[in-house]
């Protein structure tokens, strides 16, 4: 999947959050999303997911040479952030079940080998709505990185994760990021260091 940005701006009100971006993604390559917290680095994911639209320029999507119109980009990408929302209700089998309705597992995968991943014993049947903020991330995490689609974005991917969480987000970038477009949203080193391009929202104010 390749990203290509030219005079991206978008604003709130009469305030540019960002302006002039021109920049490109390029398929199976890693990029970090630099800032201070508040600077737009959420703001900049969602226009480059199709969440939001920009305020000013051109976004274009491409996919094996071919253009992806900008409402379908959802489909080629998986996404974990902390504003994302887990069905409370379901228990964590229900949840896997529903999300890889609308995504494919990647290649070995299935239901048993994302409970596994996690490391949760006893929490197939577990409703989420009793999970720890840890355990909601972790679960984010997984279901992201176990879908089989040519993108993966990840904004502030360590969110209420220890030590022990750090290390096992890092095993999953090491198993599950190889081939694919990669864009991380982060002000912490460690959620980033392996990303080969930096781009910070600060050369765009």
């Amino acid at each position: 999947m390749k990203i290509t940005l030219q005079n991206i701006g978008r604003r709130f009100n009469r305030e540019w959050i960002f302006k002039g971006v021109d920049y490109t993604f390029e398929n199976k390559e890693s990029y970090a999303i630099l800032g201070s917290n508040g600077s737009g680095k959420s703001t900049l994911l969602q226009v480059l997911n199709g969440s939001l639209a920009p305020s000013a320029g051109v976004l274009a999507y491409s996919y094996e040479d071919k253009s992806v119109e900008a409402e379908d980009a959802f489909t080629y990408l998986s996404l974990a952030a902390p504003y994302l929302e887990l069905i409370e209700e379901f228990s964590l089998n229900e949840i896997i079940d529903f999300h890889f309705k609308f995504k494919s597992y990647k290649t070995g995968l299935n239901r048993q080998s994302v409970v596994d991943l996690l490391s949760l014993p006893g929490s197939p049947n577990k409703l989420i709505k009793y999970f720890s903020s840890g355990m909601k991330q972790r679960l984010k995490l997984a279901l992201a990185f176990c879908s089989d689609t040519p993108m993966l974005m990840l904004d502030e991917p360590t969110s209420n994760l220890d030590s022990q969480g750090i290390d096992w987000y890092l095993s999953l970038v090491e198993r599950y990021s190889a081939n694919r477009l990669t864009i991380i949203c982060s002000n912490q080193e460690h959620e980033y260091s392996f990303c080969k391009n930096r781009l910070s929202i600060a050369d765009y104010k």
